[in-house]
């Protein structure tokens, strides 16, 4: 950002006009991510500071294309559809980890539990306390976490095309079954009178 480096008074800094989080700029484009570490590590040619530099290409936060993620069809019609589409994903998900070697996986659960996870969250949408189905309060929004980052992941080895900003989030949100069990659990956890400290980070703001 360029109003923190401009007060920090940093020697070089390389301000990228790109969504938040998205420093490199465009997900899955290495040309694009090479350009702007050859513009930022050019700047070690300057002889003196304080310098402040802008990449010459600027991302919108909005107005991208949706992504296009195929989902898998049921594969076992008695588990809840969202548990079911977690376990048919696990191959997907295995495949974006064997080609990255790294996953953001692990605050609280691990890619094996997703599916385990989900269906706590389904009890949840039955009427059972969320805090009955084996979620402590400090583990609830880290679980959700894991969940996205699972879902999120293996979109990114899925998908068609390019991925633009927030384009996974929507997605899991918008399109999966698990996305739209943990809204639909967020707004019966808030319908119960869970504490909003609870249930309000399990989806970004302004989604119902």
């Amino acid at each position: 950002m360029r109003e923190v480096a401009e007060r920090m008074n940093v020697p070089r800094a390389l301000y990228t006009p790109f969504p938040v989080g998205r420093s490199l700029g465009k997900p899955g484009d290495k040309d694009f991510q090479h350009k702007v570490l050859q513009a930022a590590f050019g700047l070690l040619e300057e002889p003196e500071g304080p310098v402040i530099r802008e990449f010459p290409v600027s991302i919108s936060p909005i107005g991208g294309e949706p992504l296009v993620c195929a989902l898998p069809p049921r594969m076992n019609t008695e588990l809840h559809p969202a548990v079911d589409e977690a376990e048919a994903l696990m191959a997907a998900y295995d495949r974006a980890y064997q080609k990255n070697k790294r996953t953001s996986i692990g605050m609280k659960i691990s890619a094996e539990q997703v599916p385990e996870a989900l269906g706590r969250f389904v009890r949840i949408t039955e009427g059972e306390q969320w805090d009955e189905v084996g979620f402590p309060s400090e583990s609830i929004y880290g679980t959700v976490h894991d969940i996205r980052c699972y879902y999120e992941e293996l979109a990114c080895e899925l998908a068609e095309g390019p991925i633009g900003p927030w384009a996974t989030e929507e997605w899991f949100y918008d399109k999966t079954e698990g996305g739209q069990l943990i809204l639909k659990a967020r707004r019966v956890m808030r319908d119960q009178g869970a504490d909003q400290s609870i249930w309000f980070g399990l989806a970004p703001a302004g989604r119902e």
